[in-house]
């Protein structure tokens, strides 16, 4: 079993910057794929990054590329999601999700924190 907490959201301007972190417990985080997801108010949740076990593969939506990064610490068993050039588009609830197999931009992952929210205000 993986228990995923988030932790890092709050309220910005547009134009700023947050990093987003997720810590994972469980057994042997380094061979988990890890993905950020969010959820926009009335919308669907929405693949945003994602990346392999060993960090060697990163991939993102369009919608953010060349502003948020994605990255892991396997020493520290977590992911972050550094986000810059924040709109107010970009305001959702940020999900971390996990798998041992599943490297997808599909919502297939096994595990899922709860969550944490990021405002963006104009």
């Amino acid at each position: 079993q993986v228990q995923l907490v988030e932790s890092g959201g709050g309220l910005v301007q547009a134009g700023g910057s947050l990093r987003l972190s997720c810590a994972a417990s469980g057994r042997a985080f380094s061979t988990l794929n890890m993905a950020w997801f969010r959820q926009a108010p009335g919308a669907e949740r929405e693949f945003v990054a994602a990346i392999s076990w060993s960090g060697g593969r990163t991939y993102g939506a369009d919608s953010v590329k060349g502003r948020f990064t994605i990255s892991r610490d396997n020493a520290k068993n977590a992911v972050y999601l550094q986000m810059n050039s924040l709109k107010p588009d970009d305001t959702a609830i940020y999900y971390c999700a996990a798998d041992y197999a599943t490297w997808t931009r599909r919502n297939e992952y096994a595990y899922w924190g709860q969550g944490t929210q990021v405002t963006v205000s104009s």
